[in-house]
């Protein structure tokens, strides 16, 4: 993974975080959240670094402007001022044009909604889908350590089997998923951040698809160059 990361960075580029309004204009609500910072973050040298700060005073409301130059995942970083709690990272899809974003504070990173670009609304889509993969895949999980408990080798190994089945269906549904939205940035940005280590066959696949616009964007070059190095190798 922090290959991938290295490779989403060597494409990153540098924002200016002036005080003249930006091409994407966020607007939203955190719930029950009016004291506080939130960070739009992005990922450089594989580290998350702020390029905008939106400071709550009383007001759970925000709006913010920022300059994108090309569609990119941006991070939203809660700071509640108390503790650094695993729910407080959001990933969207950030392009020119209008963004909408509501949370709560108490469930940050479950009860976000963004809404407002191509982009963001087929990751929505993918999301949610991938979510309930992984519900399943997690009462699996659970299921067989209460097997191996009870030292029910039989069923612990049936358990496994269908963990592994729900894994190779995630995967055959992002691969999928990638071919059929070929058109748009967020299918190179799946195949480096969620089936990097799928077979290079099937990212070739998915790489040959894209249209001319999505391979010069910043995903596609990454996927193109990720693909170089794993064919160099093997």
């Amino acid at each position: 993974m922090k290959r991938i990361l290295l490779y989403l960075a060597l494409f990153a580029f540098i924002t200016s975080c002036s005080s003249d309004k930006g091409n994407l204009h966020i607007t939203g609500e955190i719930k029950g959240f009016s004291q506080g910072k939130l960070y739009i973050q992005r990922v450089y040298d594989t580290v998350l670094k702020p390029i905008q700060v939106v400071k709550f005073d009383g007001d759970s409301k925000f709006e913010t402007y920022i300059n994108i130059e090309e569609p990119e995942v941006l991070y939203l970083f809660l700071d509640r001022g108390v503790s650094n709690s695993l729910d407080n990272n959001v990933a969207f899809f950030a392009e020119e044009g209008k963004l909408k974003i509501t949370s709560d504070v108490n469930n940050f990173i479950a009860k976000a909604e963004i809404t407002g670009n191509k982009n963001q609304e087929l990751l929505n889509e993918y999301n949610k889908v991938i979510a309930d993969y992984n519900r399943k895949n997690l009462e699996f999980m659970e299921q067989r350590l209460k097997a191996d408990i009870r030292k029910n080798t039989k069923q612990s190994d049936s358990l496994r089997k269908l963990e592994d089945g729900m894994t190779f269906r995630k995967y055959l549904y992002t691969i999928n998923f990638c071919l059929k939205n070929s058109d748009a940035e967020v299918s190179p940005y799946l195949a480096v951040a969620n089936i990097y280590d799928a077979k290079p066959q099937y990212l070739d696949s998915i790489h040959n698809s894209l249209s001319e616009k999505v391979l010069n964007s910043k995903y596609g070059k990454v996927l193109t160059e990720y693909l170089k190095d794993i064919k160099s190798v093997n």
